[in-house]
């Protein structure tokens, strides 16, 4: 045997291929960044992605009539914020389906459900952030407004100021460092509080009528103005706020990084860019053996809550219907074999090698940028708490097919074992009975307003999902 061969080390993507595949690489990119820009919340991103789906041929689950059969192609949403999508496959549905499982929801701040106020005659918004964030990130960038407002009667108001180069932004003042004294003392975790996070939102008061006793209204004129602005542009008053899902995220568009232009920096690339590769790969699906599922969820960052993440029964659910639509099987055994006997790529991110703190990393087992698409065979903290685990066999078959459709891979943890630590939906999906690993992209600066990936990583993400959901 070839000595070389005994020794196992990462692979830099960009020195195995050639200029062709490398124009590919650049190619894809610029695609992904696109889709960045259009999906800034999960709204937006299941929005972009049905886009996406139905251009390629996908109908929605809703709109079929009559039984399914191998190669139908179909997806459905849940709430506007989670969606699924299947390609039929030629074997029997109760051997099980191959699922790539990613979720499209991102730190950032909601606005609470009475956000507008007036401080020293400045309007500000509350805000409630969503997710792990450093909360430092958050001040001095300008930020864009995204969401939807309910109105009273029942009307559904979409919202996006801040993207267009015309619209205003929104920020968040930080202290200048003449008077951060008492601030510099202080833990970064107590530096800010959550109910610092207060954007600007105006500055110019509303010239009011005389009161009919003689004395003017004084207080909340400049509130008042924002209020103004929102009634003669949407329509909307003050209590529509109450039923309205608003959030501030960052301002800029995804950009290109390094005079090579061989990263992307952006917000929201955890975990969007395993979603978006995933999407790639099931469009190019069309008579796969077993039957290929793409799953985006929603609430990863705070828990998979509700009914749009993964601890509520929508993949179940969905699948049910599936199974009915293929075989005419109403059986929940039927459902629970085609569960168990199914397989999934839990597509999330991980933490890259970063130089200016690698003494969190134990070097040998941390995933670098540029090295292929990382598989993270358990997460967790404390000990693996909360973590999946894959088996060893998984991993192994897992190993088999990208070895086999020559995809560059490596491994990585997620810190030091003492460190920290995180968690994904891997250990949910395996609730089923079914066998799940994390894959997905090494990133930089995760959950940062502008988290780094790799090109090479992005396109190395996206074949080996093909090349899962094409397995037997």
């Amino acid at each position: 045997m070839n000595s070389l061969n005994l020794k196992y080390g990462r692979t830099n993507v960009w020195s195995k291929v050639n200029e062709q595949e490398k124009e590919g690489i650049m190619r894809f990119g610029e695609d992904y960044k696109g889709y960045l820009n259009k999906a800034k919340t999960e709204r937006e991103a299941v929005d972009v992605s049905a886009s996406l789906l139905t251009g390629a041929g996908f109908s929605e689950i809703s709109k079929m009539q009559g039984q399914l059969k191998p190669g139908d192609k179909i997806f459905t949403t849940i709430n506007n914020k989670a969606l699924l999508a299947i390609v039929v496959g030629s074997r029997p549905l109760h051997e099980g389906f191959n699922l790539v499982g990613a979720h499209v929801d991102s730190p950032r701040l909601d606005l609470k459900p009475q956000p507008i106020a007036e401080e020293e005659e400045l309007a500000v918004l509350r805000t409630h952030y969503y997710g792990g964030i450093k909360k430092y990130h958050w001040l001095s960038m300008p930020l864009s407004l995204h969401g939807i407002v309910v109105r009273g009667d029942g009307k559904t108001i979409p919202i996006t100021i801040g993207e267009n180069p015309s619209d205003p932004v929104f920020t968040i003042a930080d202290l200048l460092p003449h008077l951060a004294k008492d601030q510099a003392d202080k833990k970064m975790s107590e530096v800010y509080t959550g109910e610092d996070l207060r954007p600007l939102l105006g500055s110019m008061p509303l010239k009011v009528d005389k009161e009919s006793d003689g004395e003017s209204k004084e207080d909340n004129v400049v509130k008042m103005t924002v209020l103004d602005i929102l009634h003669r542009t949407y329509g909307i008053i003050e209590e529509d706020l109450i039923s309205a899902e608003l959030q501030l995220v960052p301002a800029w568009p995804a950009r290109d990084v390094g005079f090579d232009r061989s990263m992307i920096g952006a917000y929201g690339q955890d975990d969007r860019v395993c979603a978006y590769t995933g999407l790639r790969a099931i469009v190019e699906q069309s008579l796969p053996q077993r039957t290929a599922v793409l799953l985006l969820a929603d609430k990863e960052e705070i828990g998979s809550v509700g009914n749009t993440g993964m601890e509520s029964n929508l993949l179940a659910n969905v699948m049910a219907e599936i199974m009915y639509m293929v075989t005419g099987n109403e059986s929940g055994l039927a459902l629970r074999r085609m569960l168990t006997n199914s397989r999934a790529l839990s597509a999330d991110v991980n933490a890259g090698l970063n130089p200016n703190f690698a003494d969190v990393m134990e070097k040998d087992n941390a995933a670098r940028i540029g090295c292929g698409v990382t598989i993270t065979k358990y997460t967790g903290s404390g000990g693996k708490k909360g973590a999946n685990d894959a088996h060893a066999e998984f991993m192994g078959l897992v190993r088999s097919i990208f070895n086999s459709n020559k995809i560059i891979w490596q491994t990585g943890e997620l810190g030091k074992v003492d460190q920290g630590g995180g968690g994904t939906i891997a250990y949910m999906l395996s609730e089923y009975g079914m066998n799940v690993v994390d894959c997905g992209v090494a990133l930089l600066g995760m959950h940062s307003p502008m988290e780094i990936a790799s090109k090479a990583d992005v396109f190395m993400a996206y074949r080996s999902y093909k090349a899962f959901l094409d397995s037997m």
